[in-house]
């Protein structure tokens, strides 16, 4: 009788925190922002498939942007390969883990990105644009 007891206990237990582990995947949502630098080379076109590809990307990949900013050209610090200047996008979104998994896959074999950067945040301020240009 004892031991019927031990393994039922034992069963419960081992079932709720498996359904706790499988709740907070799903939950851990955070919010991240991620800047992309593209080749000065490419054409309005081919920037235009950057922005849906990854926008796409996040989206499909249990993740959901928030607000998408187009910086556009400017200059580099330093000479990144052999470009001066590059391209940049800014992607606010919400996401986790497999989110970003799937994000750095693709830019890692995407030759017409040459920088990125995911930074994590507990609040996104998606009122301001700092590199917007007045028109």
């Amino acid at each position: 009788m004892i031991i019927y007891i031990a393994i039922i206990f034992y069963y419960s237990i081992n079932h709720s925190l498996f359904n706790l582990i499988t709740v907070n995947k799903t939950i851990n949502m955070a919010f991240y922002e991620n800047t992309v630098v593209a080749r000065q080379d490419l054409a309005e076109k081919e920037l235009l498939e950057i922005k849906e590809k990854y926008n796409l990307l996040i989206n499909s990949s249990s993740g959901k942007v928030i607000k998408i900013e187009n910086w556009g050209l400017m200059s580099l610090a330093k000479k990144i390969k052999k470009y001066k200047k590059g391209f940049y996008i800014h992607f606010k979104f919400e996401g986790n883990s497999s989110t970003l998994d799937e994000i750095k896959k693709k830019i890692k074999i995407d030759r017409s990105i040459i920088r990125h950067l995911i930074v994590k945040y507990k609040k996104l301020d998606v009122e301001n644009e700092f590199f917007k240009k007045d028109k």
